[in-house]
């Protein structure tokens, strides 16, 4: 399956060459200063299926568990796009609003459930994990 998205202004476009039936929300403080939100929502895909082209900007900065990570972003509109850092091996994660066709594909985890907000409630039966495993 060929996933396409793109940013808010369109000068980004993103595929991911590589199926996926489920996606990840993180409620990490990164994640959420980086969507602008209380959440992100993700797809880890192999870094090999996934083609970035247009305008990015990469900003390098270390997480809490002391890796670094990568985060990219569109430099005309600043839309979040990807984030790649060791944890995650020969994936990176793709921020799946860029995408119209996640909004169908159910959560099948919640990351960092430790720094949810209070409003939030969990998604029911996707797994809660305390912080990155």
């Amino acid at each position: 399956m060929t996933l396409k998205g793109s940013c808010l202004c369109g000068q980004i476009t993103v595929t991911v060459n590589s199926d996926h039936n489920d996606q990840i929300i993180c409620h990490c403080v990164d994640c959420k200063q980086t969507s602008g939100s209380a959440f992100s929502t993700n797809i880890l895909a192999p870094q090999k299926d996934v083609t970035i082209s247009g305008p990015v900007k990469v900003y390098d900065m270390k997480a809490a568990s002391g890796n670094v990570v990568s985060r990219i972003f569109c430099s005309n509109c600043g839309s979040a796009i990807s984030h790649k850092s060791v944890a995650f091996g020969d994936a990176q994660a793709i921020q799946t609003g860029n995408f119209s066709a996640f909004a169908t594909i159910p959560v099948s985890t919640e990351l960092f459930v430790k720094d949810r907000w209070t409003g939030i409630s969990a998604v029911e039966g996707a797994a809660q994990v305390q912080a990155m495993p």
